[in-house]
């Protein structure tokens, strides 16, 4: 199945119509099968919740927390997190249905990334390890950044073969902002390009990055471990096979226990706990997570929400808690009570929200809200006013739009929505097109039809002084590549930091780089055609600085249609010298959408859907054979970073390819 999408121009001073259209083209995606979270409450007990040592369950009573860690699994993008997470599940005996068991959205099974924080309890030696697994995606920071205040310690996961590449230093350095201190966890050692000395060239180079960030000394004295997650062991020194009685994860665990100070908490004390996490159930309403800072909660206890506003503390609502719920291995189990220092979820309050605080009706003062890193780029989202609108989508009007992007930005403080500048638009900030994207696509599979307009810089002004958002990016490609992608980058007003060849590899190059945000919009796909496949490409907002000036041509023209029906081979086969087409045969199409793409500069008008002219007169000879060569399709961050400031996307109806 694929999404179709809808590109459309907005310029009209040289049309009859008031806008010009954009073509559709697939993005590859399957139907959500993610499990609700009243499914979740309804699955039976995982291994290591049967096995769990006696607690509030049981006995009424709030653990210890001398016996509770709180620990954060942080990491650049595919550097092993969510495999690791696994193992450590597997070794604490909990039932794993399947590969990446911590990604239970269906779009992060799909591309194989997370895109949420996610909480889960195991047991460990009398002790309860409350771990929580964070993206790795830059564009998804915000979720890195509002649950390190929930632990008292971070393991980072570094690749032995890579390094510490731009998200590392992002998320390593929300850690060392929180004072933690991070466990290193050197991971794929197996890989046959992995040595000993590479690994003690990793851990400099990390020690380096601890240095430059600020860390304490205490923070600089971290422990080493090595691992190879996918073969599920951890060892305290250099190996790269242990003995079979020790390929597990044991050392890791044994570490957790041995460096990660419990939580400073106090039992006495009124029930106060700040919520990090918000999801919703269609028979239990609002469920907030956090971390309980002070007191002890049961069920049934009066409570009532807080929040910190410019005059003061501000009550939002009272009411009592209805259910009391924690995660354990991959099941959500109903609990009687929770203490300090404890992570669980509750039910029972509609109102407060992110960065709110939940107390006992005799605590008058919030805790301090989460501080999250502004937003850089925005994007208008309105309704669908183009031709094929209203034809496969149910939710269709403005107000309905608003509603979602409201309720996507309560459960998303990475993300803003303002009044757009137009009636029934709205402006969404966020961090990147690929989070904005993953929005999008959420909508489309819940029945929205929308337009999106191309994401644009959020600026800044200091004085008279004009500041962009800078990125720091790392790339590694084969020797062979360099000069493309350093002609392509110097156009998007990059400058080269570093640049130097990839330790343990031959003819390969890896280079660092500082950028403008808008000049890295939409250059992942020119990086993968330009590499052929065989280049990394990793980005991470670095600062604002001072405005490089304007971008060099990064796109060509577009070919626009003027002409509104079903498209035909015919007419296809004369437009391919043209240029790129963006359709196929038996498409349809009407007059302003975009077909393709240009082979000059310029834009050209063409006729997507001109049939052969027929007539009684027998020809001698048979016909043409057309042969069309396929369509080039984008998937949604590809169409988001391909358009112009004059165009719009249409994202709508689903088809079959």
């Amino acid at each position: 199945m694929a999404a179709g999408l809808l590109l459309r121009g907005l310029r009209s001073a040289t049309r009859k119509s008031s806008s010009s259209y954009f073509y559709p083209y697939p993005l590859h995606s399957h139907p959500s099968n993610s499990p609700s979270p009243s499914s979740l409450l309804r699955r039976c007990l995982s291994t290591s919740a049967a096995s769990a040592p006696a607690r509030s369950a049981v006995d009424g009573t709030a653990m210890d927390p001398e016996r509770i860690r709180n620990v954060a699994v942080i990491a650049h993008v595919d550097h092993g997190k969510t495999t690791l997470m696994d193992r450590l599940l597997r070794q604490c005996g909990a039932d794993i249905p399947h590969e990446r068991a911590m990604d239970s959205i269906s779009l992060e099974r799909e591309r194989g990334i997370t895109i949420a924080s996610k909480v889960t309890s195991i047991q460990w030696k009398d002790h309860e390890l409350n771990m929580v697994d964070t993206p790795g995606h830059a564009d998804f920071g915000g979720e890195v950044e509002r649950v390190v205040g929930m632990v008292e310690g971070a393991v980072l996961v570094v690749d032995a073969g890579e390094g510490p590449l731009a998200q590392t230093k992002f998320v390593l350095s929300k850690a060392l902002k929180y004072g933690l201190r991070p466990i290193l966890l050197l991971n794929k050692v197996d890989r046959p390009s992995v040595s000993e000395e590479t690994c003690n060239e990793v851990e400099s180079l990390v020690f380096d990055l601890f240095a430059n960030l600020g860390a304490t000394e205490e923070q600089l004295d971290f422990p080493v471990l090595y691992a190879s997650a996918k073969e599920g062991w951890t060892s305290l020194t250099f190996t790269k096979s242990p003995p079979d009685n020790a390929k597990n994860m044991a050392a890791l665990l044994d570490s957790i226990l041995r460096h990660v100070a419990p939580p400073q908490a106090n039992l006495d004390e009124p029930f106060k706990m700040l919520v990090s996490m918000m999801e919703r159930d269609y028979y239990l309403g609002r469920i907030l997570t956090g971390r309980i800072r002070s007191g002890v909660i049961h069920v049934g206890d009066k409570l009532h929400g807080l929040k910190c506003t410019d005059d003061g503390t501000q009550k939002i609502e009272e009411g009592k808690v209805t259910k009391l719920m924690k995660k354990k291995g991959t099941c959500m189990v109903t609990i009687d009570s929770a203490g300090a220092g404890d992570i669980v979820s509750m039910a029972g309050l509609s109102n407060p929200s992110i960065g709110h605080t939940v107390a006992n009706a005799n605590v008058t003062t919030a805790l301090p809200t989460i501080e999250l890193d502004p937003p850089t780029i925005s994007m208008t989202f309105g309704v669908n006013d183009s031709p094929l609108a209203g034809r496969d989508g149910n939710q269709l009007t403005g107000g309905k739009i608003g509603d979602r992007l409201m309720a996507e930005a309560e459960t998303n403080l990475a993300i803003n929505v303002l009044p757009g500048p137009l009636s029934e638009s709205f402006e969404v900030q966020g961090r990147g097109e690929l989070q904005l994207g993953i929005l999008i696509e959420n909508m489309r599979r819940e029945g929205f039809e929308l337009s999106v307009s191309p994401p644009r810089v959020m600026y800044k002004t200091e004085g008279k002084e004009r500041l962009e958002p800078i990125e720091e990016v790392t790339i590694e490609v084969n020797d062979e590549h360099v000069g493309l992608v350093m002609e392509a980058l110097s156009h998007r007003r990059a400058e080269v930091v570093d640049m130097g060849p990839v330790p343990g590899t031959s003819l390969r190059t890896r280079m660092s780089l500082t950028c403008p945000s808008r000049g890295l919009v939409g250059y992942r796909s020119v990086f993968s055609s330009d590499t052929r496949g065989t280049g990394f490409m990793h980005r991470a907002f670095d600062s604002y600085a001072k405005f490089r000036g304007m971008l060099g041509n990064v796109r060509k023209g577009v070919l626009i249609s003027t002409g509104q029906g079903i498209i035909t081979a015919h007419a296809l086969m004369s437009l391919e010298a043209r240029g790129t087409l963006f359709v196929s045969p038996g498409m349809e199409t009407y007059e302003g959408m975009i077909v393709g793409e240009h082979s000059r500069d310029s834009d050209l008008d063409v006729n997507p859907v001109r049939t052969k002219e027929l007539t009684n007169i027998r020809a001698p000879g048979k016909d043409e054979n057309v042969r069309l060569t396929p369509p080039r399709l984008m998937t949604l961050e590809e169409a988001i970073g391909y358009v112009a400031s004059d165009e719009l996307i249409e994202k709508n109806k689903p088809i079959f390819r």
